[in-house]
């Protein structure tokens, strides 16, 4: 094979979908933002609301997705998936995005290694809890390279997962260091009893619903 068709091909990465949506978690929710979910992920959480994302997908050019993204005018972007990181040219993507001058932000369950993701990226980390079925899959050691500028989300499932994550956020001294958010998992749990607890126990934390599915529901690409 040419030398220019393998570099061509070392430019691309799995795309299941790009699409414009208001921003439904996280420090951003409620802007307009770009979603660039790439296509696969390692884990099963029991309540994942993406697994159309785990086959399939399209090869696209990171400068094809970069024209796509810049098809719609607004600053931010979120890389998404199934689990972007799963694909080691997403580290590619992420850098330019951000020497574009978006705002970017990364989707990443926290099971692989996020040390190498480009520093102006923030970089939200899906710590899970023992109800999603991967706990053992947390790369605790994330935690130590993170900064202000990231964040942190438990989705709890049940007052068990609550008291885990408590016990978590505490031991390891979360609230001093960045944002951390805490999300009920949908139609599992409601969501103004999590706040009953967060308000009881006087968490510096950040109690977020997911405004897209308030809003349209549990439609693909929303």
């Amino acid at each position: 094979m040419p030398q220019q068709d393998t570099q061509s091909r070392e430019d691309r990465l799995k795309i299941t979908e790009i699409f414009y949506s208001l921003q439904g978690e996280a420090r951003d929710a409620g802007k307009p933002t770009v979603f660039i979910r790439l296509t696969g992920c390692p884990l099963r959480c029991v309540y994942c609301d993406s697994e159309y994302a785990f086959h399939g997908g399209e090869w696209m050019y990171i400068d094809q997705i970069m024209e796509k993204a810049a098809a719609y005018d607004t600053p931010y972007i979120c890389v998404t998936g199934g689990e972007p990181l799963a694909q080691k040219r997403c580290q590619q993507l992420l850098h330019k995005l951000c020497d574009a001058g978006y705002q970017v932000s990364l989707e990443t369950s926290g099971a692989l290694d996020v040390s190498q993701v480009d520093k102006r990226v923030s970089r939200v980390v899906d710590i899970k809890t023992p109800a999603s079925g991967e706990a053992e899959r947390n790369l605790w050691s994330n935690l130590e390279i993170l900064t202000a500028h990231d964040q942190v989300k438990f989705v709890i499932c049940s007052r068990a997962d609550y008291d885990w994550a408590v016990a978590e956020i505490r031991t390891r001294a979360l609230e001093q260091k960045l944002e951390i958010l805490l999300s009920p998992a949908w139609g599992q749990l409601d969501a103004s009893q999590l706040a009953g607890w967060v308000l009881q126990d006087q968490l510096n934390v950040r109690v977020q619903m997911q405004l897209h599915k308030i809003l349209w529901g549990d439609v693909p690409g929303k």
